[in-house]
């Protein structure tokens, strides 16, 4: 390292002699537009936050590695990261709460993003799941609509339990999501004490051409653990960077948190006749139909070294695979596959995948070129269209998708089930009876300010579906009757 006293510049390298004072007209001025410095230390000021995400908006990362740990998933899928026990991949994971803005607290009740880039030899794999197996709702065109309740009402800038509740109300497959979200994983103690999930449906393919179902779960290793409401509560005046601080301070401590991958995995035929849609995002698959079957170990060794550079800009999406990992026709993954790169575009610029923190470990060939903040070699002087004879980059067919058969007519088509309470029901009846009491009260709290009534008795009616001592419980909580209709 050079000893050399490091010299203050502009952006464009010339030297600052004044760095303290204003050019001015004399001793009070005006300041001279000839200021250079001061007109670009200002408008990059101004320019130094790129919009927030409109959703995960506030949330942490860190550095750390995959390994392999079951030679046999090579059997499902030819994904090269997966080939082999002991093979690490270096990967980059950020946390986050969904629907608060970039400065809300850390521990509200509300789920968890848990968004995985796997820089592998095979290119970018992104996993962009949550903390929860399940969702809200099972189409992507209702997205939007969902968002716009979790966000501020538009007239009075402020949460909207009215809108909230409405929404679930009229929207029953919400109900299993928010029987989790209500229960006690619904504040986890941190990131590091909890699960993580790819939630969706995935196609894995093998190198003989045979495809399987797959879901993603990232099982904790330091442990389950959960927050009191009231301590969430306090924490978040507190502290509201709690998860944050958490988080870097155990990396920061040789304390690196891991998690065990495991996945379910479901033969291919049998997606036409399991009892739930295996691609409806708000239901899960049995373990006892479909045990967990483990494949390796997540380490997060290394704190960001800067947070904006590599937390703020890493950029997601599910829908960037590596030859072995496709889509399946789950809706809500569907529409996910366009909408989360089309925010990068957005929010960071079209030439995102080329920062760092989103830049693949292997070489980029294609023929995209130009675009707002190109800060490579845009290409050089190389053929920028294809075909040509000019021995640009040339398709791999076997890295095409597995062919799978669609049929059916062109239609807005809802999914074939409306059975939105058997899993939430035994969701309920599965915890233990202070968790039920607990989750009671955390929907009687939530739904108190609420005020139409026709809403409450709506929503408590999906609750009795599921679970007759359930809705009745929170029925009662609410000094409300279960409705006639619904019993």
């Amino acid at each position: 390292m050079s000893n050399e006293k490091k010299y203050l510049t502009t952006a464009s390298g010339s030297p600052v002699g004044d760095n303290q004072n204003s050019i001015t007209a004399g001793h009070r001025g005006p300041t001279l537009i000839q200021d250079v410095h001061l007109l670009e230390k200002l408008a990059h000021f101004n320019r130094e936050r790129v919009p927030e995400r409109v959703v995960h908006a506030k949330g942490g990362g860190a550095h750390g590695y995959f390994e392999v740990t079951n030679d046999e998933i090579s059997n499902y899928t030819k994904a090269d990261f997966l080939s082999e026990a002991g093979k690490r991949t270096p990967m980059f994971i950020r946390f986050s709460t969904v629907a608060g803005e970039l400065g809300s607290a850390d521990t509200v009740r509300d789920p968890r993003g848990f968004a995985v880039k796997f820089y592998t030899e095979e290119g970018n794999y992104d996993l962009v799941g949550n903390n929860t197996p399940v969702f809200f709702i099972r189409d992507a065109i209702k997205f939007p609509d969902f968002i716009h309740t979790q966000k501020r009402n538009p007239k009075t800038h402020l949460k909207d339990p009215n809108a909230v509740w409405d929404f679930w109300s009229l929207s029953p497959e919400s109900l299993h999501q928010i029987t989790y979200l209500h229960g006690d994983r619904g504040i986890p103690a941190t990131w590091r004490h909890m699960n993580g999930y790819g939630s969706h449906t995935f196609k894995w393919t093998n190198a003989n051409g045979e495809s399987v179902w797959v879901k993603y779960h990232f099982k904790t290793d330091q442990g389950i653990k959960n927050l009191d409401a009231k301590v969430a509560d306090k924490l978040a005046g507190e502290n509201p960077d709690y998860h944050i601080e958490d988080l870097y301070n155990a990396i920061e401590n040789g304390d690196y948190p891991s998690w065990t991958l495991y996945v379910q995995i479901m033969p291919f035929e049998d997606a036409n006749t399991y009892r739930f849609d295996p691609f409806d995002v708000t239901k899960v698959w049995s373990h006892k139909d479909y045990p967990l079957i483990e494949v390796g170990k997540m380490v997060l060794n290394k704190n960001p070294e800067n947070y904006f550079a590599e937390v703020e800009q890493a950029a997601f999406s599910p829908g960037r695979f590596v030859p072995g990992i496709e889509a399946s026709p789950d809706k809500m993954l569907q529409g996910r596959l366009f909408s989360y790169a089309d925010a990068h575009r957005y929010r960071v610029g079209a030439n995102h995948d080329a920062l760092p923190i989103n830049r693949s470990k292997v070489d980029v060939n294609n023929y995209q070129r130009d675009g707002y903040m190109r800060f490579d070699g845009n290409g050089g002087g190389s053929v920028n269209y294809e075909p040509n004879s000019f021995d640009g980059p040339k398709e791999t067919p076997e890295n095409k998708i597995n062919p799978f058969e669609v049929s059916g007519f062109a239609d807005s088509v809802a999914y074939d089930s409306d059975d939105h309470y058997t899993q939430a029901g035994d969701l309920y009846r599965l915890m233990s009876e202070d968790e039920k009491t607990r989750t009671v009260q955390n929907f009687v709290d939530h739904m108190k300010p609420v005020e139409k009534e026709e809403i409450k008795l709506r929503q408590i009616g999906h609750f009795y579906k599921a679970d007759p001592e359930f809705g009745t419980r929170i029925a009662e909580g609410l000094g409300l009757q279960v409705p006639n209709a619904v019993k």
